[in-house]
């Protein structure tokens, strides 16, 4: 592997671990991700029905900087440090004082999306354009479609926690009344939680009033929050398993159900089977379950050597009169 090729990696490891956040540049409203590093950025924007990005170094930022301002000479660290001063704000829906101060449009030029900023440097105009180009199907999925799938799974796992947890509740609130516990305002009194029927009642009643928009680009700051959490668990996994690899090599092949599965095992366990717990059982479990022990297997290397120990004669207890903190003991 290349070096320019580690670095790409290393790159997007990190692009990786930020999230999407909604943004609204010249009037369109997107979703942006973006990297600013010492000298080089990556960016991408999608409207959900394409992506784009564009990945710049210090070579091609002084090139574009110095094309685009005729009148500016500066060092390339120069032109980035007022670019990310004034840029980075406007990809993180932040407002400050320098954000008003510049001046953003986007166009769409074909397939292609082209932002194009204009601010002050030293009392002079300074120009930037962000010429992005469609993102490919493989850094999409790695960006925003795998994080996605496996954020509605860990979803999906915690409602089933919690619904499980709610079944316990109800054990022990059965419990309470059975041992003569009375509700002291009625008003508080509730019906056992049933899965099924919530679920039906979520499905039919609760999302239609919700209004729920496919195209709708609301990411608030929790789904942030479980985005960055889920890509830099998957992230920091694929590195202890196979810190050599790289995405293209990942792209090559259809991963197995270890590689896709960015939560434990057991999320897709029915919540039917929580219903059965006891009411009574003091663990919540079914007496039945409680019962139930898993035995395991032996080999027959290890009950051979089980057999030639337990053959050995075994050391005699000591037997007779000793003495113990000055009182004389008798051993039988």
């Amino acid at each position: 592997m290349q070096l320019s090729d580690v670095c790409s990696v290393e790159m997007e490891a990190v692009l990786s671990a930020l999230p999407w956040v909604p943004v609204s540049i010249g009037g369109f409203d997107l979703l942006a991700k973006a990297w600013f590093g010492d000298t080089q950025y990556w960016v991408l924007l999608s409207d959900l029905s394409s992506v784009w990005e564009e990945e710049m170094n210090a070579e091609d930022i002084q090139s574009r900087a110095q094309d685009l301002n005729k009148r500016l000479r500066a060092p390339t660290q120069a032109f980035f440090t007022h670019l990310c001063s004034v840029a980075r704000p406007c990809y993180s829906s932040q407002d400050d004082e320098q954000t008003s101060a510049a001046h953003m449009s986007l166009e769409r030029h074909g397939d292609n999306l082209t932002i194009r900023l204009k601010s002050e440097l030293a009392g002079l105009p300074f120009y930037w354009e962000f010429r992005c180009t469609p993102t490919p199907v493989a850094m999409v999925c790695r960006q925003l479609v795998r994080p996605l799938l496996a954020a509605s799974r860990v979803l999906q796992r915690q409602v089933e926690d919690l619904a499980a947890l709610l079944i316990r509740k109800d054990a022990e609130i059965q419990d309470y009344q059975d041992n003569g516990a009375v509700l002291s305002r009625a008003r508080l009194q509730t019906e056992p939680f049933e899965v099924h029927r919530y679920r039906e009642y979520f499905f039919t009643q609760t999302i239609p009033q919700m209004g729920v928009l496919l195209d709708s680009l609301d990411f608030d700051s929790e789904l942030q929050a479980l985005y960055v959490a889920v890509s830099s668990g998957n992230t920091a996994q694929k590195r202890k398993h196979s810190p050599g690899s790289s995405p293209t090599a990942e792209d090559n092949h259809f991963p197995d159900h270890q590689q896709t599965s960015d939560v434990p095992k057991g999320v897709g366990s029915s919540l039917a089977s929580q219903e059965q717990i006891d009411v009574k059982g003091p663990s919540g479990r079914t007496p039945k379950a409680d019962s139930e022990q898993t035995v395991p297997l032996i080999s027959t290397a290890a009950a051979g050597s089980e057999e030639r120990s337990t053959s050995r004669p075994k050391k005699k207890k000591a037997r007779g009169l000793f003495r113990y903190r000055g009182r004389a003991v008798l051993i039988k």
